[in-house]
This record gives C-alpha cells, sequence and structure tokens, in this order.
C-alpha cells in the first residue's frame, strides 16, 4: 500500500488551494510531502506555486490524448511512478474516468465549494443563493464514480450574508476551503 502521506496534487488554474497545502506542510501542521504537481493546462498560475517550492510540476494536456480514458492512463502512470499514496484534486476541472478512480480506490481527495450533498457539479455559490439558503460552505470528501457524491471527510460553514453575490460567497468559501483541505489531508493520513 502506497503511503498516503505522498501527494499527488491536480490542478487546473490558480492553485490556491495547492499553496495552502504547501504552506501547511511548509509550518508543520499537515506530515506529507507532495510529490509532483499535475495541471492538464500550460497556463495554470497553481503551477508556479509548486515550481517555487521546489517541487516537480507537470503539465499533461489532455488535448494531447485521444480520449477520457487515454489520458487518465497516463495521469495514473505519472503519479505511480512517484508511489503517490494520496490524490489531492485542487481546482482540477475534468472528470476522473472510472479507470482512474478505481487505480486509487480511496485515495482521492477532492474539495468542493458546497455543502454536499447540496449542490454538487458547477455553480454551487449561485445555486446555493438561488435557493434562499442561510449558510454555505466548503466539503472534502473522496472521490467516487458519481460527482461530488463520494463519503464526507470534513465540512466546514459559512454564513450567506445579505447582499451576497455568487463572487463574494465564493471568496469567503475559498478562505474556508484553504484551512480546510490540509485538515482534512491530515484526517485522511492519520494526524
Amino acid at each position: 500500500m502506497p503511503n498516503s502521506r505522498v501527494l499527488g496534487v491536480l490542478i487546473s488554474g490558480r492553485g490556491s488551494n495547492l499553496k495552502a497545502i504547501i504552506d501547511a506542510i511548509a509550518a508543520r501542521r499537515l506530515d506529507a510531502r507532495i510529490a509532483v504537481v499535475i495541471s492538464n493546462r500550460a497556463d495554470a498560475p497553481g503551477l508556479e506555486h509548486a515550481r517555487a517550492a521546489g517541487i516537480e510540476a507537470l503539465v499533461l494536456s489532455h488535448r494531447d490524448y485521444p480520449s477520457r480514458e487515454d489520458y487518465d492512463r497516463a495521469l495514473i502512470a505519472e503519479l505511480r511512478s512517484r508511489e503517490v499514496g494520496l490524490v489531492c484534486l485542487a481546482g482540477f476541472m475534468r472528470l476522473l474516468s472510472p479507470e482512474f478512480v478505481d487505480a486509487f480506490p480511496d485515495r482521492i481527495l477532492n474539495i468542493h465549494p458546497s455543502l454536499l450533498p447540496r449542490y454538487p457539479g458547477l455553480h454551487p455559490q449561485r445555486q446555493a443563493l438561488d435557493a434562499g439558503e442561510t449558510e454555505s460552505g466548503a466539503t472534502v470528501h473522496f472521490v467516487n464514480k458519481d460527482l461530488d457524491a463520494g463519503p464526507i471527510v470534513l465540512q466546514g460553514r459559512v454564513p450567506v450574508v445579505e447582499g451576497d453575490t455568487a463572487e463574494t460567497l465564493a471568496a469567503r468559501i475559498l478562505e474556508l476551503e484553504h484551512r480546510l483541505y490540509p485538515e482534512a489531508i491530515a484526517a485522511v493520513c492519520g494526524q
């Protein structure tokens, strides 16, 4: 069984949750090591967070593969070659194939900006506002073959305040995510 404290982080964008994980490791709040950061986009700003911390950063463009399964097989190979024990999705904007999920059973974490099982998928802040919710939050969960439906590891809540927009609510939730994700990883690693 691979060591769950050896992380592989998958990103597509700014990498703010990646940065929170890097900072938690540096501050010794999280006893783990990031073996590799992989992005499906060469222009993902989060790659610079990895490079600045001396972490291997790879670009593996999904456009270079004929199918989702072929791309996921390449991801699996890169992660396994670095003996990754826990895969952390940090703004990775691709659905994973069943083959990927099967390759890392109960060893893939994702963070989602809602109180799952409410509002899976895209635009959860807008959905929460449209539904008149008085609170929202973030959920760290294990990834299974269903979208945002795996077992919950940790949740945190923020109030919805008068005048909130999807953007202001998202900003408050993101601050929460930066605290919550490292805590959830630590819990999964038995810390």
